[in-house]
């Protein structure tokens, strides 16, 4: 995930200096195809293969110094990796979400079934696990995990993060309705973040672009955008333009019909005081 942003830096440097891929190959003894994987993020970057394109596009000094820096990173391991060294226990598809979550600077999640994992408590998540029949025992890692991806919210340069929000979430009674109404305060806190949208999409507009099913967008200051998909299976990216393209204009048209974020508030809040009110009758 770090060498795909690395690799489009380097494919900009190349571009700017009007030169081919094949004749920067030519020039480092290398094959066009290796030249596209390492531009495209297909294959690590090693801070020797940088240093020898810094050297063909004449970049020096404190440029260079930040690019190598970044080459060296690119080896380092994520936080997940830390916490469960040599097999984290998580799904490829996850690890690499959450890798492609810490380099995006936008991030749109569109839901509309549940409420997106970097909103969700410790409760609600660990009822979506088990609700969804994953195994006792890796139940809290995975927990564990999703807690830990919404550390990127928390950083001093915060991705953006816009979240359309069906309202089927809002009422599905995942852990009961005192885990919903917490789980909806929490996402009435969130929202009030400078870097952090919620738009409602209410019952009342009925059918809507959104309704053949969640998606999350993730885009990036270096390199092409990206689209996250769930489905029974497992989950997978897609990332060629013509495919995310659809995606783009679904969020386009979700985002123009959504209430507002100043509406949509007063709908978080109409309905966690629903669930606040059944979770006292029980």
């Amino acid at each position: 995930m770090r060498s795909r942003g690395l690799g489009a830096e380097l494919r900009d440097l190349r571009t700017a200096l009007g030169l081919t891929s094949r004749a920067v190959a030519e020039q480092l003894g290398w094959s066009p195809s290796t030249l596209s994987r390492l531009e495209s993020g297909q294959r690590g970057i090693s801070p020797e293969d940088i240093a020898a394109l810094l050297v063909v596009y004449k970049i020096t000094g404190v440029e260079r110094d930040r690019l190598l820096d970044r080459a060296r990173e690119a080896d380092q391991p994520g936080w997940w990796e830390a916490t469960w060294p040599g097999q984290t226990g998580l799904p490829k598809a996850l690890v690499g979400l959450i890798g492609f979550e810490s380099q995006a600077t936008r991030i749109v999640d569109v839901a509309m079934v549940l409420v997106p994992g970097l909103l969700q408590t410790a409760e609600y998540s660990r009822a979506v696990m088990v609700g969804g029949g994953l195994a006792p025992q890796a139940v809290e890692a995975r927990v564990a995990a999703r807690l830990g991806r919404q550390a990127i919210l928390s950083r001093p340069d915060p991705p953006e993060l816009h979240v359309l929000l069906d309202e089927a979430a809002l009422r599905r009674p995942v852990g009961g309705p005192a885990v919903m109404a917490t789980q909806l305060r929490h996402v009435l806190t969130a929202a009030q973040r400078p870097s952090i949208t919620v738009q409602v999409l209410p019952f009342e507009f009925g059918a809507h672009e959104g309704a053949g099913g969640s998606f999350v967008l993730l885009e990036f200051d270096k390199g092409r955008a990206i689209v996250h998909l769930e489905h029974a299976a497992g989950s997978m990216f897609q990332d060629e333009p013509e495919d995310v393209a659809p995606f783009v204009e679904i969020r386009d048209a979700l985002t123009a019909r959504a209430l507002n974020p100043a509406q949509s508030t007063d709908v978080l809040v109409e309905v966690a005081e629903e669930h606040e009110k059944k979770a006292r009758q029980t």
